[in-house]
């Protein structure tokens, strides 16, 4: 929708609301609602909003350790201005558009560098400095469950039960259950100009897969973001909860979310090279070895939490070790497309949780490293990649923690007040996670410690 248009609807009287969307640190979409015609007037070049909404956790807590922003600098304002490429109609909410922001200083008007647009917008032009473009695609995998957000959090997130009875992968019987849900997933989100390509059940009870066509990388951080938010609405609206947490349950499969990437060049696949072993050019090659090198350094990006990494285990079809083979869904990195103009490197790293801004600019980000460090890359490893304990995957987030402040790399791609940021953001999830005394303490050790 362009303006224009927009402003067309809002006289004729079929738009009355627009809201005016920043994505925050975890990924989700912050704002206001406008009244249509304030916004048309003026409200479409800037708005405010107060600093603290990129300096928060879950729970919209304030913690303290940031230098952006703190109680003792008064938690300022923010200018918030909407890209008006990004405007869209929200179908599933009756009179309604939406539009992303970014997010400006008060006093510089230049983009504040830890935002997670502003921060993948950095990699895209250093990427685009080089003469390549990257297209990126997302799998969102997310659970349904029988029950309303509200009824489940009233009971105290005790006896889930998912939307299915049984493992749905591919099924189309079960799904068909499902589809007052998923049917107005997919066309809603076609309608608000997100490239849709299918939904499908994935590989347990209630586990639910929407797949959504290639497209630049900021188009499908975008696309991405959005398409969580209304699977959330919409579920809700049927009277069901969904969640991206990537391990509700210890005896449950976890949630990813896949990232797919490739570079381009003159309208033609970079990573591609009709001849060369697997079809794979010399600067695919040396991007691989960047993700490889600097796996590590950029997996507190792809699992931000302390439950990201409980998705990690053998023979789950989650990773634990940041190796790359050919076609095989057991390792970190997967080569798809072998030998044609589909080839693309499959990074299965990330959970469901994962801010796909934060996610894609810290591969594009290692990426680059690769190619300007000329890096070899490695044979595939073939076979099962769980039997092996080389090239491990962070097991925690502490661990991811100390690698993302200690990343050089990233430091030099994204500024040292960017990546102390966001490990500011980690300990926090640490801090607090520490000082719970959780159910399965209570269970173990009331009577037998």
């Amino acid at each position: 929708m362009d303006f224009e248009e927009l402003k067309a609807q809002v006289a004729s009287g079929t738009v009355d609301t627009v809201l005016v969307c920043l994505v925050d640190m975890q990924g989700r979409l912050m704002g206001k609602r406008f009244h249509a015609g304030h916004f048309v007037d003026t409200a479409w070049q800037e708005t405010h909003c107060c600093n603290y909404l990129l300096a928060t956790d879950l729970e919209m807590a304030t913690p303290d350790g940031y230098a952006s922003t703190s109680w003792q600098s008064g938690y300022g304002d923010y200018v918030m201005r909407p890209d008006l490429a990004t405007l869209r109609p929200m179908p599933w909410l009756d009179g309604t558009v939406m539009v992303l922001c970014d997010v400006l200083d008060h006093h510089t008007h230049k983009e504040v560098p830890h935002s997670p647009r502003a921060m993948l917008k950095r990699q895209i032009a250093r990427l685009s400095a080089m003469g390549y473009d990257a297209m990126m695609a997302t799998e969102l995998e997310f659970f349904l469950f029988e029950k309303s957000f509200d009824d489940i959090r009233k009971s105290g997130f005790r006896d889930l039960a998912p939307i299915s009875g049984y493992n749905e992968d591919y099924h189309i019987l079960q799904t068909t259950k499902e589809e007052h849900v998923m049917r107005p997933v997919r066309n809603h989100l076609y309608a608000a100009g997100i490239p849709v390509e299918n939904s499908k059940g994935e590989a347990e009870a209630g586990q639910e897969e929407l797949n959504i066509r290639y497209a630049p990388a900021l188009d499908t951080a975008d696309h991405h973001t959005i398409a969580k938010h209304a699977i959330k609405e919409i579920a809700w609206a049927q009277g069901h909860a969904a969640t991206f947490l990537p391990k509700w349950h210890q005896d449950r499969v976890g949630s990813s979310s896949h990232v797919h990437q490739s570079l381009w060049q003159s309208g033609e696949n970079a990573f591609f090279e009709p001849g060369a072993a697997f079809g794979m050019s010399p600067v695919m090659r040396a991007y691989v070895a960047g993700l490889l090198k600097y796996a590590p350094d950029f997996t507190y990006f792809l699992a931000p939490y302390i439950n990201s990494y409980k998705r990690f285990q053998k023979g789950s079809f989650a990773p634990t070790r940041c190796v790359w083979s050919v076609d095989n869904r057991t390792a970190g990195f997967r080569l798809c497309g072998e030998g044609s103009k589909a080839l693309r490197i499959e990074c299965r790293i990330g959970g469901s949780d994962l801010n796909p801004y934060l996610a894609m600019a810290a591969q594009i980000a290692a990426g680059i490293a690769g190619i300007e460090e000329a890096l070899e890359l490695a044979p595939p490893l073939s076979g099962d990649a769980y039997d092996g304990d080389s090239g491990m995957i962070p097991g925690t987030l502490r661990d991811a923690r100390d690698a993302l402040a200690g990343s050089h790399m990233l430091r030099a791609a994204m500024g040292d007040d960017v990546i102390d940021h966001y490990a500011r953001a980690a300990s926090w999830e640490i801090e607090e996670f520490d000082r719970v005394v959780t159910d399965y303490e209570i269970a173990r050790g009331f009577e037998r410690a």
